[in-house]
């Protein structure tokens, strides 16, 4: 086997390896998204893979083709998650030494994961790249094994087993949507697609696609190598890199047949949808390719499919994307109403709100704002909606009484 080689051969071998170990994750048939797109579309459920994401297939590989010696070394390895978990995991069941960078602030439940599978965590650095500068220096300090997130052969091989499933489970798939980060997933995947559908005479189409705070692979595209961005901040911190690898560029830039960017407000409404439609739980990262769907992104060509590539979400994170969420579908909503000091105005605004059928949750009723006269107060309602027509149905209902709402920004 050619070492330097991303091969299909290279990621069935990696598929016999994880057998046991990883997870051949089911497909949902998702009639709610087929009807969007207008054809048959289905949902790969990688956030329902042992340590909640996809990363364990590649790690676990890498893991299982070290010498014995490089073993009794240890392995070292920097993520802000799923990438921890995953090598936290392998190296468990492979009797491994693993040391974890991870950025401060990353996600309490992945860490305490990461923790629980017996790695040792160190919090250090304020993002992944600061990461990988500290693990490197660490493994260099004491030979440990670095284990890159995703520029190594073996992590994109391993990475591309799910293409293997989704070619046996849904052979006349036309299109596949995958969220990127530094690319391991999306090329792995997609030489396993390339190549067994060159093999039967049919054609796959691999669309990436990044958080647009985050998408260094745009512009490297354009560029022709992989360029550094500057990351923005962002909800879907399983795939916020800066830079895409120097082995994985290649070969999307050869296979992957277009690269779409979503933004925070469609991330947060595609894990609201998936939560509510399919009952799914799904951090935003591997909400990816939903959100870019709800988009409009996606071309409907044939059978598509779209990976849930995690599910490892921090409960509070999800709490606010919830309401993030309802407020980007028009489901939520909280006015502003400024009323003159009369008895009676809280009574005329809340029989409005119930005439126009939106459901109060909060009020503030005040005197003390800035702007406000000694005769007028402020009334600051949330309500609930039915979405961004019923919306507008309750403000034109407020005006043409004579009141003067104000949308609140979230």
């Amino acid at each position: 086997m050619n070492e330097s080689a991303v091969t299909l051969a290279r990621i069935e071998d990696a598929a016999r390896s994880l057998a046991g170990v990883a997870q051949h994750t089911p497909l949902d048939h998702a009639s709610y998204f087929s009807s969007l797109l207008g054809v048959p579309t289905y949902m790969k459920l990688e956030n329902l893979q042992r340590t909640g994401s996809f990363k364990l297939r590649g790690a676990t590989y890498r893991l299982s083709r070290l010498t014995d010696a490089e073993k009794a070394r240890g392995v070292v390895a920097a993520s802000a998650g799923n990438h921890a978990q995953g090598v936290a995991f392998a190296a468990q069941q492979l009797g491994i030494a693993a040391t974890i960078y991870m950025p401060i602030g990353a996600p309490v439940p992945k860490l305490l994961a990461t923790r629980g599978y017996g790695a040792t965590v160190l919090t250090e650095g304020t993002t992944v790249e600061e990461c990988l500068a500290l693990a490197d220096d660490f493994a260099q300090r004491t030979g440990a094994v670095m284990i890159h997130p995703f520029d190594h052969p073996d992590v994109i091989a391993g990475q591309g087993t799910i293409g293997l499933e989704i070619m046996a489970d849904v052979p006349n798939v036309e299109t596949i949507v995958v969220p990127v980060g530094g690319g391991g997933l999306i090329a792995g995947i997609a030489v396993a697609v390339k190549s067994m559908a060159a093999l039967r005479g049919t054609s796959v189409r691999v669309v990436g696609v990044q958080a647009a705070a985050s998408a260094p692979l745009p512009p490297s595209l354009a560029a022709g190598k992989p360029v550094a961005i500057t990351r923005g901040s962002t909800i879907a911190d399983g795939i916020a890199v800066a830079r895409l690898g120097t082995v994985t560029f290649p070969l999307i830039r050869d296979l992957v047949d277009d690269v779409v960017t979503v933004e925070e407000d469609q991330l947060a409404r595609a894990v609201l949808t998936l939560l509510e439609r399919t009952k799914l739980v799904v951090e935003p990262g591997g909400a990816a390719g939903i959100a870019a769907i709800l988009g409009g992104l996606i071309a409907p060509t044939g059978p598509t499919l779209a990976l849930l590539s995690g599910g490892n979400i921090d409960p509070m994170l999800l709490q606010r994307i919830i309401a993030h969420g309802l407020v980007a579908s028009g489901r939520y909503m909280t006015l502003r109403v400024p009323l003159p000091d009369h008895p009676g105005q809280l009574a005329r605004v809340s029989d409005l709100l119930a005439q126009a059928g939106a459901n109060v949750t909060e009020v503030l009723h005040t005197r003390h704002d800035l702007g406000l006269t000694l005769n007028d107060v402020v009334l600051q309602v949330s309500v609930e909606t039915r979405g961004p027509e019923h919306q507008r149905e309750v403000l034109n209902l407020l005006e043409a009484a004579g009141f003067h709402p104000e949308v609140a920004v979230s």
